[in-house]
């Protein structure tokens, strides 16, 4: 454990036992705060050099927005937790190359965006202003945390013809267990951060937490989903993909669809770039099929391990 955690878990637990709503504010404050700040990396230069910025504002926050094309034809990208919009930029340029208007943002906190955290009613915000600016979206692609803002959005009047969830948290609860896990806090200190969520952020709102799941009334969500998922996931673990295809392979509208593609060897970050998973994405957001339906390498919530791939490829 690094020696700030360590020091952070100490104090949180010491905490919890004098004064326990503290530690539950103090453990929210650095809950919502990312770890680090990602910088650009050299292959993604060129393609946030080629974007019109702008910014928008976030409950206080100035928060700077990427638009790529024409405008028309919009396809919305939603980074993923301590990361920024430029992970996308080999989306951006398959986007580009076939007549679609890339537009994305860095999370307040995150990237060049200003800020020191953020809420998932933050970037459901945010993603609500890019709706308000492109109307509907052709397709959403969200990796990691992205995935949780996404579906949050969609059911708060955002629409999309299709969403793409790579490496996605379906499930709130998770990342509060994995928050915990990591600092290794007491079970009473995670109780004590929802109490101060819900004191502070959802006054009066009953049954927030389940609202809060991707999986969460899967029906009000009129969106074919394709979702990628690595069995090599160290970060979001493949079940959490497998709870979203239970949730939206049973709507039913029987106008929508889901599939999910089992990756092998990308892990939770490599994914984002692999050239077959970008290809296959954007042949998705491109198709006119009204669902995804079963392919060549799909795999339900029941299947057995991914079979036959070179490492670090796509399971398609």
């Amino acid at each position: 454990m690094a020696p700030t955690a360590a020091l952070l878990r100490t104090v949180l637990n010491t905490t919890s036992y004098l004064a326990p709503r503290l530690a539950g504010r103090a453990a929210f404050a650095v809950f919502r705060r990312p770890a680090g700040r990602s910088r650009p990396r050299p292959d993604e230069l060129d393609v946030l050099a080629a974007a019109r910025t702008g910014r928008i504002t976030v409950n206080g926050t100035s928060v700077v927005t990427y638009r790529w094309g024409d405008g028309t034809r919009p396809v919305l990208l939603v980074h993923g937790w301590s990361s920024r919009a430029s992970r996308f930029s080999r989306f951006v340029t398959a986007l580009c190359e076939r007549g679609y208007s890339p537009v994305s943002f860095d999370a307040p906190g995150h990237g060049d965006s200003a800020g020191r955290g953020v809420t998932l009613l933050e970037l459901r915000e945010a993603i609500r202003q890019s709706h308000a600016e492109y109307g509907r979206f052709e397709a959403v692609v969200a990796h990691s945390f992205g995935v949780l803002a996404t579906f949050f959005a969609l059911r708060d009047g955002v629409e999309a013809r299709r969403v793409i969830a790579i490496g996605g948290v379906a499930e709130f609860g998770h990342a509060l267990e994995g928050f915990r896990a990591r600092l290794g806090l007491r079970e009473r200190i995670i109780g004590e951060l929802r109490g101060h969520a819900e004191r502070t952020l959802f006054r009066g709102e009953p049954d927030i937490w389940r609202r809060l799941d991707a999986t969460y009334r899967p029906e009000e969500i009129d969106a074919d989903v394709l979702l990628f998922h690595d069995e090599d996931d160290d970060m979001v673990p493949l079940s959490q993909a497998r709870a979203l295809v239970q949730a939206y392979g049973g709507r039913p509208d029987g106008g929508a669809g889901v599939r999910l593609v089992v990756t092998r060897g990308l892990g939770h970050r490599r994914i984002l770039g692999d050239p077959e998973v970008v290809a296959a994405a954007v042949d998705f957001v491109r198709s006119e099929q009204p669902g995804p339906g079963p392919g060549p390498g799909s795999r339900s919530a029941s299947d057995g391990p991914a079979a036959g791939p070179r490492p670090g490829s796509a399971v398609l």
